[in-house]
Parts: C-alpha cells; sequence; structure tokens
C-alpha cells in the first residue's frame, strides 16, 4: 500500500486533516496534549499529531479553545462552536470551518497513531458521510458498537445533523452516525495496518499514560 504524499488523498481529492484537542485532562492531572513522550527535545504530543497528518491532509486543524497557548502550531485553530458539545462539538466545529469535501478527524491524544492505516482509509471510495473504524478491542471504547469516530473519516454532509443534534442538547456520538451514511473499518482490516492493536489508544488516565510510554518503549 503506497502512502498519499502531498495532500491528496490516494482518490486524487484533497482532504482536511482535523485534530480535536479540546479535553480537560482532568484525570490525568496535567495537559496531555503537552506531554514529550519522544524525549524532552522531540514533539509535544499534539505536535507529533500534527506532524502525522501532513503527509495526507492538505490543510490541517486543529479545535481548541486556548490558540494563545499555541502560537506556533503548523495548523489554523479553531474554537469549539459549542462549549459543551464535547467530542461532538469538536467533529462540528472543524467540518464547519474545513475547505474540503471531506476530512480524516483525530483526537490530540493518541501517540500510536499510524500513517498507514489512515492512508488505507483514505483510499476508500467516497461512498460515505462517516468512514469509521470498528475497534478490535471494544471494550475500552466508550460506546456499545465499539466504534472509533475519533480516527476516522467524515463528509461535509455531516455539518447539519451534528448541528442538528448539538443544538437538541444531544451528546451521543452513536446516535448522530446511525443518522448519516456510515461505513465501517472492520477489525481483520484494521489488523492489517495497526498488528498490535495499539493504533486507538488514547491517553485519560496515569494509566494510560503509563501504557503508552510502555509501547513506545518497546518499539
Amino acid at each position: 500500500m503506497t502512502i498519499v504524499q502531498s495532500g491528496d488523498s490516494a482518490t486524487g481529492q484533497p482532504v482536511t486533516g482535523i485534530v480535536v484537542a479540546g479535553g480537560s485532562s482532568r484525570r490525568l492531572g496535567q495537559d496531555k496534549r503537552r506531554l514529550r513522550l519522544w524525549g524532552a527535545d522531540g514533539p509535544t504530543l499534539l505536535e507529533h499529531t500534527l506532524d502525522l497528518l501532513a503527509p495526507l491532509c492538505a490543510e490541517r486543524l486543529v479545535v481548541l479553545n486556548d490558540p494563545q497557548a499555541w502560537p506556533d502550531l503548523p495548523a489554523h485553530c479553531i474554537p469549539d462552536s459549542y462549549s459543551d458539545g464535547g467530542a461532538l462539538g469538536g467533529i462540528y466545529a472543524g467540518l464547519a470551518a474545513m475547505t474540503h469535501p471531506y476530512a480524516l478527524v483525530v483526537a490530540a491524544d493518541m501517540p500510536l497513531l499510524r500513517r498507514e492505516l489512515p492512508a488505507a482509509m483514505l483510499a476508500y471510495p467516497r461512498t460515505y458521510d462517516a468512514l469509521v473504524p470498528r475497534s478490535p478491542r471494544p471494550g475500552a471504547v466508550r460506546n456499545a458498537a465499539g466504534l472509533e469516530p475519533l480516527h476516522a473519516i467524515y463528509s461535509r454532509a455531516c455539518c447539519a445533523p451534528l448541528r442538528r443534534m448539538l443544538d437538541q442538547g444531544q451528546r451521543r456520538i452513536a446516535d448522530f452516525l446511525a443518522s448519516v451514511r456510515m461505513e465501517t473499518v472492520a477489525p481483520e482490516v484494521i489488523a492489517r495496518y495497526d498488528p498490535a492493536g495499539q493504533a486507538f489508544l488514547n491517553i485519560n488516565t496515569p494509566d494510560d499514560l503509563a501504557a503508552a510510554r510502555r509501547a513506545l518503549a518497546a518499539e
């Protein structure tokens, strides 16, 4: 599989990269976006995520509410449109600001992301509004369907249903995905690009951080 270069997907159509980075990090006790898991001179976790998206995406957006704290980010910073919108609000803010018809959306706290899996997803025919991986570890996902909505591709057509849900105070990602044309990436497909099953590990707690450090040290 050839990794897409120069901001174009394998379909030849440019895509936007969106990093949702608005979490409060309360359970971790420190700003996870600023973790330097690759050494004191290495990038922050947020910078690392943006670097990973660079060859795949023609533009990069970051959804966060403290842009003044990140003056040197190589991306355009977008504020949350809904202060209490959670992950749904972050996805909506990014999609509403993008200039391309489709966006690759990832969370800012996934240090084991690998470029090969999103590149393969970008090569899928665009017959969907949302293309979402089905986790090989469904118990680690906070939705009954075992979906990974913050490692997914969304079209601009998702904006209207997202806005309706947010205006109604609904925050369940599973309900939103049920309202659009969704296709999933099966666990056996994911395993081709992430055989260790670690790509979706996100950092919410000190235990998560320790697990990420062990995985990176083992590479």
